[in-house]
């Protein structure tokens, strides 16, 4: 068997007012896996999330990317596997253009100019998103912002696409485009989301988060069937599993 793309064990982080947002958190990922993470909020996924890339460095606990252990002295090599894509969009998009954007990690690795174009142009098309080159990045709508804030993580080559909330104030177009995006990269790919349809077209992997700690880790099939565990992790099951109620008054006519 494959050796862990990413492992976690024993993972703590409190924050500075005493929160205990990670307890003791232990998971693995292999290459080639699409797992969501999921949890109401105050769950702990955001915080596990910004362990994956070095946003945040363990307090006690590892966290391991391929073979190297995430540590201050480890995040560029982190950093070059790793892509984050935050849940504001806002966060990412600073730049005049959007194409100086996508652009920004790049130069940032010292790559020669002619690599950082081609690195552009390339992301920009897998993320059908071209057209938005030359714009500036406060005049896009939310779904060319979340296109163009997946380019600029793309345009960094990384092995590992980690995203928290990705559907987040979508519109439904711009979520489905998202979605089928998505669902054509060959990145391992971890989600952190409230939107559980979101999850059974991606993910066939859903770690449940509860408090901190890991409640539940399988077959997402088996994680939305088990009411019990839903009920407690203050987790609905998705839309498309839910017995519509227009239809079931109208069967008890």
């Amino acid at each position: 068997m494959n050796s862990p793309l990413v492992e976690v064990r024993d993972l703590t982080h409190t924050y500075p007012d005493g929160t205990e947002a990670v307890r003791g958190v232990a998971l693995h990922i292999r290459n080639g896996e699409s797992v969501a993470v999921v949890g109401a909020n105050g769950a702990g996924k955001s915080t596990l999330l910004l362990h994956l890339n070095g946003s945040l460095i363990p307090q006690s606990g590892t966290v391991r990317i391929g073979d190297v252990r995430v540590g201050k002295t480890t995040l560029p090599d982190i950093r070059r596997t790793v892509g984050m894509i935050f849940q504001e969009p806002d966060d990412q998009l600073f730049m005049p253009t959007v194409a100086e954007d996508v652009a920004f990690g790049p130069l940032n690795l010292g790559l020669a100019r002619e690599e950082v174009e081609r690195r552009v142009d390339a992301a920009l098309r897998q993320v059908d998103a071209t057209h938005l080159r030359d714009r500036p990045p406060y005049k896009l709508s939310g779904g060319e912002k979340r296109l163009a804030a997946i380019a600029t993580v793309l345009a960094m080559t990384p092995d590992i696409l980690v995203m928290d909330e990705p559907s987040s104030g979508l519109d439904p177009r711009s979520r489905r485009t998202l979605i089928e995006l998505l669902a054509g990269f060959p990145h391992t790919k971890i989600i952190a989301t409230h939107d559980l349809d979101l999850v059974l077209d991606l993910c066939k992997r859903t770690i449940v988060l509860r408090e901190g700690r890991v409640m539940a880790d399988g077959p997402t099939s088996d994680i939305f069937a088990d009411d019990r565990l839903l009920a407690a992790s203050h987790l609905e099951k998705p839309l498309r599993l839910q017995a519509c109620p227009v239809c079931n008054g109208m069967a008890e006519r």
